[in-house]
């Protein structure tokens, strides 16, 4: 009997274990916006090239200075890859297409924008402000490719509403959808290493 106790506190605590080095092992990245901080965490075991991707983008400094270029309420915020004037940024080579990978376009799930083409997604990235299973991967054709998942929202998802709400209409290149006055600007984004590190929203300037 005791060891059977003995052995069930054993499975316990290697869970707990488990659980915790899982969550240490998920990378993170924060967001610092004109409206306030987002906090990202990645998944590379179901997206490892997008993530990749995404990673290289953040270590470089290329979305410090960009807008979020698309704003739909009730749908998504899309942005990483103009500057504040609305000018195109110099990518890298496209990604893989990684939608295929069981994660659902769900409220506050991120994943890679792209063209009509299903492996052209570079820099440019959205957060569902909502439920949208028609994004998702159905299959393997051209239209049914879907668009891949590869992080969560898990802190600052009112940031990203208030970002919804805000007025739209033509800017730069873009006819609508886009932020009309001040633009809405993605300041800073670095990985936050570790899971436990300080993630307190800092003040727009």
């Amino acid at each position: 009997m005791r060891k059977a106790l003995f052995a069930g506190l054993l499975l316990i605590l290697s869970s707990g274990l488990s659980s915790a080095l899982a969550e240490e092992d998920t990378p993170r990245v924060r967001m610092v916006t004109s409206m306030g901080t987002v906090v990202i965490a990645l998944h590379p075991d179901a997206a490892p090239r997008t993530v990749e991707n995404f990673l290289a983008y953040v270590e470089n400094d290329f979305y410090d200075g960009t807008v979020f270029h698309r704003v739909i309420d009730g749908f998504v915020v899309q942005g990483g890859g103009f500057d504040a004037d609305y000018q195109r940024k110099q990518t890298r080579p496209p990604v893989l297409n990684e939608a295929d990978n069981g994660l659902r376009n769900t409220r506050g799930t991120v994943a890679m924008a792209r063209t009509f083409e299903p492996h052209s997604a570079t820099s440019q990235f959205y957060i569902n402000l909502q439920d949208n299973a028609f994004l998702d991967h159905r299959d393997k054709s051209p239209k049914g490719w879907g668009y891949a998942v590869f992080g969560e929202v898990v802190e600052g998802m009112e940031v990203l509403e208030a970002i919804g709400r805000v007025k739209t209409g033509s800017a730069g290149p873009f006819p609508q959808d886009a932020p009309s006055g001040e633009p809405v600007l993605i300041r800073d984004m670095v990985l936050v290493r570790d899971a436990g590190q300080d993630t307190q929203t800092e003040e727009a300037q």
